[in-house]
């Protein structure tokens, strides 16, 4: 059978391989017959309204999934494809309540104008009453325009099937959250990202740069149990009165917050095992502050860090650890060293990282033998963008041992400039293809 998806317009990189991922994760065949960037309605082909129904609950970045009745250039063709595809069906709505809605794209009428395309259609006998709430039938004709275009260039009919999980995007918005920094991730791509990585109850999900707690909140509202790490401590103790387990109490889902606790990826307290079923998190690009880890320059000469009295730093209260700058790219590789010895079978990682047009910024998408990118998605800013990318944890068996993985010669230095080309770049100003910088 053939279905609408009514996308939002916003994203638009995202929004297909958000639809493949949940298909994935619901174990249904997809098969897109039409899809474009620029047009907000997706046709799909689905083998049940049950799997139309799976497929659209839990979608961000859509409105709602529709059963395609017909399409068309214009109306009378539309009519046309109504009657051939679906007069048969028409008899079982004959008496339920019903309406007509019109959904139009860079495109309006007037109110007696939507008002003559909705009765254009009573040829199909619908004798119910008319209810504009919660009605047994609801039909939805839609409009797609060429920008400032009079007439539209498509119209599509279809039956409102179910509405899509978008409302989480309100329920989630950082205006309205208890503990958030200037670093927290809005609510509409970390709902996005746990979407790409299959966090689904009973799945564990882990967070190494955890912050406030944007994904492990986005990860619980689809049922599962999220835990979570950050290098800086204060990030989860938060304040007096809020922090990440209060964002947990404010949704109701503190039962699915497993746990936090400070540390880098590098030093890890986590038992090596494949345990995990997901892995999400968007790295520190190391603008506002150099990259660290834990460890200290004096440490590399073996030389032990004390106060002046001669006790042990690390014992003493209040103790904040010592930290030595980090190559980007390393942590990139050193996130899929982790997901890789830390995914079960087909576990995701959904990973951010930070990309631009200038050559010397342009950072290579990292691979992994164990590894299987499926997907790359762009947010554009005005002087650089950010891609989400999601990988599979291959079966053991699918995994080539002989492939040698691609061997990276990381920039040396010792400052955070140094380390971080894309830092560096970052204040120098973008160069575009002229050589002026990007405004």
């Amino acid at each position: 059978m053939d279905y609408l998806v009514r996308l939002v317009q916003v994203h638009e990189s995202f929004r297909k391989p958000e639809l493949e991922a949940l298909a994935a994760l619901a174990n249904i065949n997809i098969e897109f017959l039409a899809y474009a960037d620029e047009s907000p309605f997706c046709i799909l082909r689905l083998q049940s309204e049950a799997a139309a129904r799976s497929l659209i609950a839990r979608s961000i970045l859509s409105q709602g999934i529709y059963e395609l009745w017909g399409s068309g250039i214009d109306y009378p063709s539309l009519h046309a494809d109504v009657t051939a595809r679906t007069k048969v069906q028409w008899r079982q709505y004959q008496d339920c309540s019903f309406r007509f809605t019109l959904d139009g794209f860079q495109g309006k009428r007037s109110p007696s104008s939507q008002r003559d395309v909705m009765e254009s259609f009573q040829y199909m006998g619908f004798d119910g009453p008319i209810q504009m709430n919660d009605a047994d039938l609801s039909m939805c004709i839609f409009e797609e325009y060429e920008r400032k275009a009079r007439t539209p260039k498509m119209l599509y009919l279809g039956r409102l099937i179910a509405s899509s999980g978008r409302r989480a995007k309100a329920t989630y918005d950082l205006k309205k959250r208890r503990y958030i920094s200037t670093t927290s991730m809005d609510s509409e791509l970390a709902l996005v990202t746990a979407n790409m990585a299959h966090a689904a109850p009973g799945r564990l999900f882990y967070d190494p740069f955890m912050g406030t707690g944007s994904f492990p909140i986005a990860c619980a509202h689809f049922g599962a149990v999220a835990l979570g790490s950050d290098i800086d401590g204060r990030s989860i103790r938060g304040k007096k009165d809020r922090d990440v387990v209060s964002n947990f109490v404010q949704y109701g889902i503190a039962g699915r917050y497993l746990d936090s606790f400070v540390s880098d990826l590098t030093h890890t307290p986590l038992r090596t095992a494949r345990y995990l079923d997901g892995v999400v998190c968007d790295p520190p690009y190391g603008v506002r502050e150099g990259l660290k880890v834990l460890g200290s320059a004096k440490a590399e000469s073996g030389k032990a860090v004390v106060l002046n009295n001669g006790e042990l730093a690390h014992l003493q209260e209040g103790f904040v650890p010592p930290k030595r700058p980090y190559s980007f790219e390393a942590m990139l590789d050193d996130i899929l060293d982790f997901a890789a010895s830390m995914l079960v079978e087909n576990g995701r990682l959904a990973m951010w990282m930070p990309t631009a047009n200038d050559d010397d910024v342009e950072l290579a998408i990292p691979s992994h033998p164990s590894l299987e990118l499926v997907s790359v998605c762009v947010q554009a800013f005005n002087k650089w963008s950010r891609r989400l990318l999601t990988y599979r944890r291959l079966p053991d068996a699918q995994v080539d041992s002989t492939a040698p993985r691609p061997q990276r010669t990381y920039v040396a230095g010792a400052t955070a400039d140094e380390l971080n080309s894309f830092r560096r770049k970052y204040f120098e100003g973008f160069k575009n293809a002229s050589g002026t910088s990007t405004p």
